[in-house]
């Protein structure tokens, strides 16, 4: 499954979390994936999208980081999905 992380910088922490990130890595548990990110021009909005089969991951995952930023964690599915979903409930 699909998830759409939104991270939330907290106040001056971008330089520790790309300090974090350099030396650390992404500190993502087994079965965790990350598929790509964007940040907003403004450095404060990370938004990621991620995949795995075990939701209850993202808790161990955001353990790592909730010093420097506060999470959003939706499940999304694709644009194709979607449609073929919607397809399927008009028959």
């Amino acid at each position: 499954m699909l998830y759409m992380v939104i991270e939330h910088f907290k106040e001056g922490a971008v330089q520790e979390v790309y300090r974090r990130f350099r030396e650390k890595g992404r500190l993502m548990p087994d079965g965790l994936k990350y598929v790509s990110s964007w940040i907003d021009i403004e450095l404060k909005v990370c938004y990621q999208l991620m995949e795995t089969e075990d939701g209850a991951l993202f808790a161990r995952w955001t353990e790592n980081w909730d010093d420097l930023m506060e999470f959003e964690i939706i499940p999304v599915r694709t644009s194709a999905e979607t449609a073929a979903m919607v397809e399927e409930l008009k028959r």
